[in-house]
């Protein structure tokens, strides 16, 4: 068997960062469970079915990933019932870092099986999230700016839904 991870998040919405993320879950495991999250206490822009929908758009060309949702449930519960011994997470900056670091060791007092692995996107990608995007939608202009971060059919979607308001 395999090894497999999961790479969880809000992707609210997915960047250009988590497409990264993604590719490098990829390559380094035979499979990679990328799971939208929903947690009750957190208002989100987008719904669950949205953000799932993009996600299956951005990861259709590998074979390796699948697409899932988490509801409500702990990172460590889930991945031990995916069957999956590793967490793919990324640190772009000391702030993700502390954050990061304290969830792994809570991660495995729930799952003392599941390693983390943290991965580290390249410069360029270092500054994108989605909060970040999202404060730059509205303005005159907005588009070709945006349109840098984000993945071609979540800009799309974005930019159809702007122009609606």
């Amino acid at each position: 068997m395999g090894e497999t991870a999961v790479y969880a998040g809000s992707f609210d919405p997915p960047t250009n960062g988590h497409v990264w993320m993604i590719e490098q879950g990829a390559r380094l495991f035979d499979k990679l469970i990328v799971a939208a999250a929903r947690n009750p206490e957190k208002g989100y822009t987008y719904e669950l079915d949205q953000r799932v929908g993009w996600l299956a758009k951005i990861c259709a060309k590998h074979d390796n990933v699948e697409i899932a949702s988490l509801e409500n449930e702990f990172l460590a519960h889930y991945a031990h019932r995916a069957n999956a011994r590793f967490v793919i997470r990324g640190i772009r900056n000391e702030a993700d870092y502390q954050y990061e670091r304290g969830m792994r060791y809570v991660n495995s007092d729930l799952n003392n099986q599941l390693q983390t692995v943290f991965l580290m996107p390249p410069r360029e990608l270092c500054e994108v999230s989605s909060s970040f995007v999202k404060g730059m939608i509205g303005p005159d202009g907005w588009e070709p700016v945006v349109e840098r971060y984000l993945p071609a059919c979540v800009f799309a979607d974005l930019r159809i839904e702007h122009e609606h308001e």
